[in-house]
């Protein structure tokens, strides 16, 4: 029997490798995890320059870590933007699926009222049936 393939599962495996990438990007750009290790880093820049005896690679106001920042930031932006549109893209694969699940789930739910109002009515109308032997007698 063949397994049924979920939405997420279907839009995962139609992911190209530039989405999937993005995805990744963002995902590791968005955690504290990213923040903690950039801001140790800019620390530990800002202090080697201050304490620094002989060569100040990088001096007040600190120019080159502004343009680093710079370049991430150019880099950063469109691809956190293109995750953004992938998870647009799978919030609407998702409802899409609800409505169709909620769809199938509303016509089974009148077909079960249908037949339980038939079983009412059966139920009624032998105990009516009984009803008119019982007065017959």
């Amino acid at each position: 029997m063949a397994q049924k393939v979920n939405w997420h599962q279907k839009h995962k495996e139609d992911s190209t490798f530039g989405q999937r990438l993005a995805d990744s990007v963002a995902t590791g750009m968005g955690s504290w995890r990213f923040i903690i290790i950039q801001t140790v880093i800019v620390g530990v820049w800002m202090i080697l320059n201050v304490v620094a005896y002989v060569d100040h690679w990088d001096p007040y106001p600190y120019i080159l870590l502004n343009l680093l920042f710079s370049t991430q930031a150019a880099y950063a932006a469109p691809i956190i933007m293109m995750a953004q549109n992938r998870q647009g893209d799978r919030d609407r694969a998702q409802a899409d699926e609800d409505f169709r699940t909620n769809v199938e789930a509303k016509k089974e739910i009148e077909e079960l009222a249908v037949l339980l109002n038939k079983i009412e009515i059966d139920k009624l109308d032998k105990i009516i049936s009984m009803l008119e032997k019982m007065n017959v007698k």
